[in-house]
């Protein structure tokens, strides 16, 4: 197929419009609503514990709402599907999470920036949601590493906020740290300002067979498990590795993960059609408990680095992988629910671990990368019994089986 070749099956935003165009406006999207709205957070929170008198719990509790924010947006894009084929709400979207970032500089209320965070998620959510579906609509009849690249824009946008942090760092406070990332989505949010939502699919006259499958439940258990311990280390990591090292270090490390997760889902999406998804998950899952549990064992810039590159590695493949997964069992509405479990542990994994950052972020960290170990040995008994590949099945549901979707 030409590159230049419209999609069959769905309404292509110009015929000129490459499927690499489309990939980078999704990308743009994508770097904006998750890798800098959501993700900034995490190197600007050292920051605002040690210039703007925020304190762990506090922390914690910003972490939260802005995941809640996240659940709350995604339960909207499914229950309101006008809301996700429409530009006015992925733009809207886009300005209310411009609109938050600059905000959060203007206060010094924790009770102000729990909102914001909230309202961020939220924003967050809906522009994930829209882009994604755009994506994978007019994407359909291509190869699954194509849709996977355009993921690559949520490592894009962490690796750019990291480098932005780690640039004002010297020269500017947790302020204008915050302003800097407004203008960097604002950027992005220009880049992907004239994505169009997909139309709406004709739908599907095969009544789904309603079942209790054991391996669908092993992979729910894994997936939820990895909600809750891989947002402790997103949320955390940064001002972990700060603690034992020079200040640069863990913004440099946030960098690190951006650009390791940019080809992770292309990656793990080309792995997953030669190889058992369950098998690949488990790997995928070991890799960052260790990755997760290094800068707590072992001190240094070295064992750092490390660690961001396994984590950067494998947040995003392991979406891919689980949610590949659960359309290989053929589970009735798989998606939807392995999303509500990861965005539950997204919750719960700040909360959990709130109490032992009275002593620090290693206890934290150790706990969050046991929790994705118990998520591995999940995986595991996964494999006992999993389905042989089905081609046609996997073709025919689309390409949104290798890739994550809104639990992202």
């Amino acid at each position: 197929m030409s590159p230049c070749a419209p999609v069959r099956g769905a309404r292509a935003e110009s015929p000129l419009l490459s499927p690499w165009a489309h990939v980078a406006r999704v990308a743009a999207a994508l770097a904006a609503g998750m890798g800098v709205g959501r993700f900034v957070y995490t190197p600007i929170l050292p920051l605002m514990h040690a210039r703007a008198g925020l304190s762990t719990d506090a922390g914690a509790h910003l972490a939260t709402a802005n995941y809640v924010g996240y659940l709350l947006g995604a339960l909207a894009g499914t229950l309101l599907p006008a809301l996700v084929r429409s530009r006015a709400v992925l733009r809207g979207s886009l300005v209310l999470l411009v609109g938050t970032l600059a905000a959060m500089p203007t206060t010094d209320s924790t009770g102000v920036w729990i909102a914001l965070r909230l309202l961020a998620g939220t924003a967050s959510a809906l522009i994930f949601v829209i882009a994604v579906n755009s994506l994978l609509g007019h994407l359909r009849d291509h190869p699954p590493h194509l849709p996977g690249w355009a993921f690559g824009g949520v490592g894009a946008g962490i690796a750019l906020s990291g480098l932005l942090v780690l640039a004002l760092r010297p020269v500017g406070d947790w302020r204008t740290t915050w302003w800097a990332s407004a203008a960097l989505a604002t950027a992005l949010a220009t880049a992907s300002w004239n994505l169009r939502p997909e139309v709406p699919a004709a739908p599907s006259t095969r009544v789904p067979e309603t079942r209790v499958d054991r391996r669908f439940g092993a992979l729910f258990v894994s997936y939820s498990l990895e909600g809750v311990g891989y947002i402790v280390a997103g949320t955390f990591l940064v001002a972990a590795i700060g603690q034992g090292s020079p200040g640069w270090i863990g913004s440099g490390a946030w960098v690190l993960v951006g650009l390791a997760a940019v080809p992770s889902s292309a990656l793990w999406a080309r792995l997953g059609r030669r190889w058992s998804r369950p098998g690949l998950l488990c790997v995928a899952l070991v890799i960052q408990a260790v990755g997760i549990a290094l800068p707590a064992l072992v001190g240094g810039v070295t064992a750092a680095l490390v660690s961001a590159v396994l984590f950067g590695a494998t947040f995003i493949g392991i979406s891919t992988l689980a949610l590949a997964a659960g359309a290989q069992l053929r589970f009735p509405r798989s998606v939807a629910l392995l999303t509500a479990g990861y965005s539950v542990g997204q919750i719960l994994g700040p909360l959990a671990v709130a109490p032992l950052l009275h002593h620090g972020y290693r206890p934290a960290l150790l706990l969050a990368a046991l929790v994705v170990l118990a998520a591995a040995v999940s995986a595991a008994v996964l494999r006992v019994g999993f389905p042989p590949r089905d081609a046609v099945a996997l073709r025919d549901s689309g390409p949104a089986l290798e890739v994550p979707t809104a639990g992202r």
